[in-house]
């Protein structure tokens, strides 16, 4: 592979930006072409080490979680402009090293990124002391206290969103931080991390690390001197990650895998129904936990519906994420490409009907010759789905939208929460009250009605079932980054409460 425009991005400990141990690095591939575009530091589990105890050490100083909640806002707010500030160069980036188009980390992810750390800057005091109302003759308070050191651990499909939503809320509620990005995604990530120090915070209080090691990654799972796990990623890795933390029993938040429904009634808004489709499963190739993967659609509609989808996924422009003209951009890697096609072989065999797309798009036929060296598959779709094919059960995470016929409310909703997952839902129709009954009955964290993809830092989110527990964002998700303490103090008339007298 050719190296073009090579550039070298460092971890940051301790409020300095290292070198790896050993000055060992990594390739970051930009999935549009195939070519390496920047190295990355490659920690050692040593590395990992002195993150840890950097991040242990700042908490246990009381340097950064004895300040106000106002005075650590100001450093979330300083970092949040200047996200903005070099927000053309932080979209750059990371269409680069994920394939997403630039369009998308332009207008979504660096102002959804900005926007999380200034929200959570600007709260004004979440913490505040409840008081309980016991009956005894005590005044019982609850306090909200930070829990310690958190380890933030995410996969490579939103590297800059995902670190607003566990950064952000971890260091306004007073934690110190070691954050570990994904390999396949690291250098947007990075170029946070150099952001950070320039933004002035405390040594130790954020710390960056990525590895290709996996006895490193598993030092943030195994100390002792880290208190939480707070991983969005793949199922079968987090079930691997509460098992490990268990020895430590540190407390674990997970955000993980979905099989999301994207059910359609008769009396939907059509059109609409066909964009938000098409944005729920061809958003970012399809490389979403909640992806809208099955599309229940009404008997009643199912081929005009399909007709039209099949025809509007066949006009999108593929081509290199960087290119605005650009609909849809490169999967992540080659590697995750292969596992795709596997799926979309595994459908055909299973007896769906494969509607549109499922192949590497013909080089000869398009406009970009790089086409060849990237990491491209068309968006596919297939009709003839029932429920317990493996296209319609397991998470995918591409392009592949499974269609599965429903003739009534009730089969929708049976089918909807029939798979092991509980992440996300959508529901396409006019009929509000129907909707909102729907709603009530599927087994997941988020429903969005006639609309998609809204995340909000004011809104919780997250899974039911396998797909995780805890909460991102709103004032749940901050709430996971804190732990409470009672505190409990007699009021008894004289001062002399029954205890004192007992023996």
């Amino acid at each position: 592979m050719n190296k073009v425009m090579s550039r070298e991005f460092n971890l940051f400990i301790n409020g300095e930006l290292i070198s790896a141990d050993g000055g060992k690095t990594f390739d970051s591939i930009n999935p549009s072409d195939g070519q390496v575009f920047a190295q990355v530091a490659d920690a050692s589990k040593q590395d990992v080490v002195k993150a840890v105890a950097a991040a242990r050490e700042t908490f246990d100083s009381g340097i950064w979680s004895g300040l106000s909640v106002k005075e650590r806002g100001v450093y979330l707010v300083k970092v949040s402009g200047l996200i903005r500030k070099y927000a053309k160069e932080l979209a750059d980036l990371e269409s680069r090293d994920t394939g997403k188009t630039g369009k998308q980390t332009t207008f979504i992810d660096i102002p959804t990124c900005a926007d999380t750390f200034e929200y959570f800057g600007k709260l004004e005091d979440p913490f505040k002391s409840e008081v309980n109302p016991v009956t005894a003759p005590v005044k019982s308070t609850t306090e909200r206290e930070p829990i310690g050191v958190v380890a933030c651990i995410i996969p490579w499909n939103y590297p800059l969103i995902m670190t607003g939503w566990k950064v952000a809320p971890a260091l306004i509620a007073g934690n110190t931080v070691v954050f570990k990005t994904s390999r396949q995604a690291s250098v947007s990530v990075m170029r946070l991390a150099e952001i950070f120090k320039e933004a002035g915070l405390p040594g130790g209080v954020v710390n960056f690390v990525a590895t290709t090691s996996r006895e490193a990654s598993d030092e943030l799972l195994n100390s002792p001197s880290v208190d939480m796990i707070s991983f969005t990623g793949g199922t079968s890795t987090g079930e691997k990650i509460m098992r490990q933390a268990a020895a430590t029993t540190k407390k674990v938040g997970l955000e993980l895998g979905g099989k999301s429904p994207n059910i359609v009634f008769a009396d939907c808004d059509m059109e609409a129904a066909i964009g938000g489709t098409m944005s729920a499963i061809f958003m970012n190739q399809g490389q979403m936990c909640t992806a809208g993967a099955r599309l229940l659609l009404d008997e009643k509609i199912y081929d005009v519906f399909l007709e039209k989808l099949v025809e509007k996924t066949k006009s999108l422009k593929i081509g290199p994420a960087q290119d605005y003209a650009t609909d849809f951009g490169p999967l992540v890697s080659k590697e995750h490409r292969d596992e795709v096609l596997l799926y979309i072989e595994k459908g055909q065999q299973e007896g769906a009907t494969l509607l549109c797309g499922g192949n590497i798009p013909d080089v000869e036929t398009n406009d970009h010759a790089s086409l060849g060296n990237g990491f491209y598959l068309e968006p596919t779709i297939f009709g003839d789905v029932t429920n317990d094919m493996a296209i319609a059960q397991e998470e995918i995470f591409g392009p592949v939208l499974s269609v599965i016929k429903f003739s009534t409310q009730e089969e929708a909703v049976r089918i909807a929460n029939d798979t092991p997952y509980g992440l996300a839902s959508c529901v396409w129709t006019k009929d509000l009250d129907k909707a909102n009954a729907v709603a009530k009955q599927l087994r997941c964290g988020t429903v969005w009605i006639n609309t998609y993809g809204g995340f909000y830092n004011e809104a919780p989110s997250g899974g039911y079932k396998r797909s995780g527990f805890g909460r991102e964002l709103g004032r749940d998700g901050l709430l996971e980054y804190t732990q409470t303490k009672h505190v409990c103090i007699d009021q008894t008339p004289g001062g002399r409460p029954l205890v004192a007298g007992w023996f």
